[in-house]
């Protein structure tokens, strides 16, 4: 008996050694052309841009709304503002039990419309529809009943008049280029139906009329590891699965897409927590099955700055809703999987969401169960394990650090010393011990999810004038 347990406790610290060679290879490889592709990329716009520098596409800006009355005055103001010839701003309450629709007839001078909206996808009824006079942007307001994230923004698409729409979080704020930036893939080839764009973490800056006039690094620390993990992410698989056309995420923060595809692919879901891979999922499918050429795009120069989480409370519920509508999604989406018409995207994309994303935490967690087990049968070369994993570590907290430092590059920031010795330990930190908070909290996602699965998830806000 003693013989078994200890073969199988041998065979599954080779396949959790295994498994973490393959995820830091993949980082490794992710970060290297992540890095190359932005510097090449700048390279070939210089030219491009000279061509098509005056053509734009019109754009919806569709800002789903719930309980954002801290946010949500200074977070259209900076919408207001951006360097982009032709856009309208749609704000979709859903039904909110604060005053975040009455801050925005206040400020912006709203008008109550009698204005009929062609339901092109299903969503809650219109309860009142608010426009501005004379402002050099048109800023709607849709009051409706509840219905959740997905639905509102079932809603602002209905609304909207222009042929592509743009998804922000209602706490989040556009760089003024960001507009400029996102729309460039589908100038480069008219065959791209949606965008995915950067989300970093709003803490760090100070933005004036859409200008970054000031960065620093927090002094929270869990924000702080949010941001190393936000740049790593952002700059490593999302690059690289672009080159083959394998992304299956856009961040609901901040995502461009082409309207009349996401209508005949059914608009958002409205029962999943993950509503934005869902669809992203679901586009792929849509085209895929009905032959229709299409690519789905990164633009990691399109920046979106977004609060993050500022207490380990809000971050369980972030990352729980996050963990939960990325199960929903591939348990849904399975048929994908393995299959000869989807190419890349099923033998490659969700393999790796799998296996990586949605069962890493598992596996990572399990792995030291049965270290530790090890240790008391013997199986285990403790000093090996300890200098293996502490090497391991260390290699992602290179990467980590890698990736901060090249999107403080390419945007010129400027930092401090001080934030550059935080930087490089938190980075260990981060790949250290919040990876393990990170996997508890996602593991411990599925306790009582269907009693609370249609909730929206909101964190708490501050305004964005008093980030730090």
């Amino acid at each position: 008996m003693t013989r078994t347990i200890v073969a199988i406790l041998s065979v599954i610290n080779i396949f959790f050694l295994i498994y973490l060679l393959i995820y830091a290879t993949y980082l490794f490889a992710s970060v290297v052309v992540g890095a190359w592709k932005l510097y090449c990329q700048e390279k070939m716009r210089q030219i491009k841009n000279e061509i098509r520098h005056e053509y734009y596409f019109p754009i919806s800006i569709l800002v789903p709304a719930y309980n954002e009355e801290v946010t949500i005055v200074e977070s259209v103001e900076s919408l207001m503002n951006l360097d982009y010839k032709l856009y309208e701003i749609i704000v979709v309450d859903d039904g909110s039990k604060d005053d975040t629709a009455a801050k925005l007839i206040k400020h912006f001078d709203l008008h109550l419309v009698d204005r009929p909206i062609r339901k092109s996808l299903p969503c809650k009824e219109v309860k009142e529809i608010y426009e501005s006079e004379g402002e050099k942007v048109k800023l709607t307001l849709i009051r409706k009943k509840n219905g959740g994230k997905g639905d509102s923004l079932n809603m602002g698409i209905n609304a909207s008049q222009y042929p592509y729409f743009v998804c922000i979080d209602a706490d989040s704020m556009l760089q003024r280029d960001s507009l400029k930036r996102i729309v460039q893939p589908v100038m480069e080839d008219d065959k791209t139906v949606a965008v995915g764009g950067l989300i970093r973490v709003a803490q760090c800056i100070m933005l004036e009329k859409g200008e970054v006039v000031g960065y620093r690094l927090p002094w929270n620390m869990l924000m702080c590891m949010q941001v190393m993990e936000y740049d790593r992410s952002f700059l490593a698989s999302r690059i690289l699965l672009d080159q083959f056309n394998g992304n299956l995420i856009i961040s609901g923060a901040f995502g461009l897409f082409k309207k009349d595809i996401i209508i005949s692919a059914g608009g958002y879901d409205c029962t999943t927590l993950g509503e934005d891979m869902e669809l992203v999922v679901r586009i792929h499918k849509y085209c895929k099955n009905n032959q229709i050429p299409y690519t789905i795009r990164y633009e990691p120069n399109a920046i979106c700055w977004s609060q993050a989480p500022g207490s380990l409370k809000d971050l369980r519920k972030q990352r729980r809703r996050w963990h939960l509508g990325l199960f929903q999604s591939l348990v849904h989406h399975r048929d994908i999987c393995l299959k000869n018409r989807f190419g890349s995207v099923g033998s490659l994309s969700y393999l790796y969401y799998l296996l990586y994303e949605l069962m890493s935490p598992f596996i990572e967690l399990f792995g030291w169960g049965t270290m530790i087990i090890s240790v008391f049968f013997g199986v285990l070369n403790v000093p090996f394990m300890i200098s293996f994993y502490l090497l391991y570590a260390l290699y992602c907290a290179v990467l980590s650090i890698t990736a901060f430092f090249q999107r403080i590059y390419t945007q010129n920031l400027k930092i401090s010393r001080l934030d550059v010795a935080k930087a490089m330990v938190l980075c260990v930190v981060e790949n250290v011990f919040f990876r393990m908070v990170m996997d508890f909290i996602r593991v411990t996602a599925f306790v009582g999810y269907r009693k609370k699965k249609g909730e929206w998830g909101s964190i708490k806000r501050v305004k964005n004038d008093e980030l730090s």
